[in-house]
């Protein structure tokens, strides 16, 4: 039996956006944002931000050790929504944050405070040898919320613990870092060799007779690398402009926001009533395909207009895009109500 190898998240954007039935992407809202992108670059609003920087960032982890940290967050950085009904005592039960050093956060930066909070309690979540072997009850304790609010797919969230953790002994000596340096500078190499030898970061679907791939977590966890040391020493890259958007459920909203793409009635009557879709289906693949194709012709528009304004010196690859529209949907999350968002419980975003 052949094995088909799945398409590089650029081509598999590409290959779904020219297919999508029920996603449309509009040239010229693209071509609106393009500019307003290209003045937050001039405004220096978007630019490359270290995981480092967060206080709930440990500030004297050694290199291999921080580079560690950044590999065990994205490991767990999927999937902080709570549906509503969940629960037959609270149909409505509260979303899952973490409280650390006096000040509440979220989402991907809840996770962070709760593996900030662990290690200040001698927990050491860098380390494979701990977290490898770490029990149901202790990660449930870990990653407890306010109010003893459970984080979702919590068990999901402890295999890919076990599973990476013995791999990163087995193969790379319990250090992310040698993964890095086995790939020489090249992010391609990186993303390959994430999504081959640590199965949990394989996003993959089968789309209309092809198999395409997201990689979400994967070229997050590239581009943390990458941002870690602001692209010096073990963070630089060659070709770090080769990754994609991080195709999760957040950033399609403000695409949407922005008219760069739009939902057909029947995709958005699902997303409306917060139906579950599931993980491969067709309209979550197109939603995930078209957003990275939208970024990518971001992309080259913003660097069409740097060439013709002679803005020539500023940085702008995908994972800066992908930045600034999460961050904005984060500050603008009371006016993006109206735009719901695809729910797929998923361990891949």
């Amino acid at each position: 039996m052949v094995v088909k190898v799945p398409l590089s998240p650029r081509k598999s954007a590409k290959y779904i956006s020219e297919r999508a039935k029920h996603v449309t992407i509009h040239p010229e809202g693209i071509s609106k944002l393009a500019k307003d992108i290209l003045k937050q670059l001039r405004e220096e609003n978007i630019r490359i931000s270290s995981p480092a920087e967060l206080e709930t960032f440990p500030a004297d982890l050694s290199e291999k050790d921080a580079i560690n940290l950044v590999f065990v967050i994205d490991t767990l950085n999927f999937c902080f929504w709570i549906p509503k009904g969940a629960g037959p005592e609270n149909p409505n039960p509260p979303q899952w944050e973490v409280t650390f050093r006096n000040q509440t956060y979220s989402g991907y930066f809840g996770l962070c405070a709760a593996i900030g909070k662990a290690l200040d309690n001698g927990k050491c979540m860098h380390n494979p040898d701990f977290y490898s072997k770490i029990t149901l009850k202790e990660l449930k304790d870990i990653l407890k919320g306010n109010n003893s609010v459970d984080i979702p797919l919590l068990t999901e969230r402890l295999n890919c613990l076990h599973e990476v953790g013995k791999i990163l002994i087995d193969k790379f000596d319990g250090y992310f870092i040698n993964c890095i340096k086995k790939c020489n500078k090249n992010a391609q190499s990186l993303l390959r060799l994430i999504t081959s030898e640590f199965p949990c970061f394989n996003d993959i679907a089968a789309y209309k007779g092809e198999s395409v791939s997201f990689h979400k977590r994967a070229q997050i966890l590239v581009a943390d690398v990458w941002s870690l040391y602001y692209g010096e020493g073990i963070s630089e890259f060659e070709d770090i402009d080769t990754i994609t958007m991080f195709a999760d459920y957040r950033v399609p909203q403000v695409l949407v926001l922005f008219e760069t793409m739009s939902y057909s009635e029947e995709l958005m009557n699902v997303l409306r009533e917060e139906q579950e879709m599931i993980s491969g289906c067709e309209m979550e693949v197109e939603i995930r395909g078209c957003s990275i194709e939208v970024v990518e012709r971001l992309k080259e528009e913003v660097e069409r207009l740097m060439v013709e304004e002679g803005d020539e010196g500023f940085v702008c690859n995908s994972i800066l895009i992908d930045n600034y529209l999460w961050s904005y949907r984060r500050a603008h999350a009371l006016s993006l109500t109206h735009i719901p968002f695809h729910r797929v419980p998923s361990l891949y975003y």
